[in-house]
């Protein structure tokens, strides 16, 4: 899908700039962009994470791929442009979370590194965090929570990822949690761990 910007659209500045929410807030902002096959363990970081920063009083939000898909991006399905389009929408809505000062958590496979690419173009230096959830895809096919690969295998599902569509490992992720030999809690200190050595909380 491309866009055309008209002429007459102008980024509109803020007198409450990100810089005065931060300092409001106490904490950085930034965005979390956990990535891996469906299974990996991603929404559940996501979430876990999240409920330790909120405990420590950090101010937070969790971008979901399924949530996301009932309403912003109920209009996508799942072949390569509409992935890239579905990631394109989302990495717009975290920059304006990451401007409103909040520290933002994305689930999604987004298999694509090209397109991970494009969403860390939009931010700052610092501002984009990609975490690897890697895990097998034999572990994931075990795993199954929602059986979707059973239906993939069967031809039910068009375009899944790790088993008729791809999946493309980050080359240079800040973070890589192995959720196939790390506890959920060893995988989230690993990511508070990070966060606050990069001095954002």
């Amino acid at each position: 899908m491309m866009y055309n910007k008209p002429a007459n659209i102008v980024w509109q500045p803020m007198k409450v700039t990100k810089e005065d929410r931060r300092r409001l807030n106490g904490h950085g902002s930034c965005v979390l962009w956990f990535t891996g096959l469906s299974g990996s363990g991603k929404s559940t970081l996501a979430t876990e994470v999240e409920k330790e920063l909120y405990q420590r009083g950090v101010r937070t939000y969790v971008l979901d791929g399924d949530n996301i898909r009932h309403g912003l991006n109920r209009d996508l399905g799942f072949g390569k442009d509409d992935r890239k389009e579905n990631i394109r929408r989302i990495g717009e809505v975290a920059k304006l979370f990451v401007d409103a000062g909040i520290v933002t958590l994305t689930a999604f496979i987004s298999p694509y590194r090209e397109d991970r690419d494009m969403v860390r173009a939009l931010f700052k230096e610092g501002e984009f965090i990609e975490i690897y959830v890697r895990c097998s895809l034999e572990e994931c096919e075990r795993r199954d929570p929602k059986g979707l690969y059973q239906k993939a295998r069967r031809g039910e599902i068009r375009d899944f990822t790790g088993i008729s569509a791809p999946y493309e490992e980050p080359a240079n992720p800040e973070l890589v949690v192995d959720t196939e030999r790390e506890t959920v809690e060893e995988s989230v200190g690993k990511v508070l761990d990070f966060l606050s050595l990069k001095g954002l909380l």
